[in-house]
């Protein structure tokens, strides 16, 4: 599971516990510019191809945590329970998708929404 926070311009996301070791990673911060979008989406989290795993923990069922590789793209993940899977999508960045686990869905939604940007520069809610 990670925490979000808006800061200085940027997503800050924090992996919490154990999850810092299970996906070799504790912070990642991403300039808000290039947020290009944001959903709630269990099913993915539910699918049984998460990628190939680069760096990180792949247990199916019970965790997908670290850096995998699909569709073209470096996707991290960090998800445990997939009803609390949210998907943050990226340009100009290491990653294409953060795909995590937060304690609250629509908080986490609503809070980086404002923050995403369409095609004209401007913060769009999607």
């Amino acid at each position: 599971m990670v925490d979000l926070e808006v800061k200085e311009g940027n997503l800050v996301i924090h992996v919490r516990g154990a999850d810092k070791f299970w996906a070799l990673k504790s912070t990642l911060e991403i300039p808000l510019q290039h947020i290009a979008g944001v959903r709630a989406d269990p099913k993915i989290a539910r699918g049984w191809w998460h990628g190939i795993k680069m760096i990180g923990t792949d247990m199916p069922g019970v965790l997908h945590a670290g850096t995998f590789y699909q569709h073209g793209h470096r996707i991290f993940w960090d998800v445990h329970d997939p009803e609390k899977t949210i998907v943050i999508e990226l340009r100009h960045e290491r990653y294409g998708e953060l795909i995590v686990e937060v304690a609250d869905v629509g908080a986490a939604v609503q809070m980086i929404r404002p923050y995403v940007q369409g095609t004209t520069g401007q913060g769009t809610a999607v």
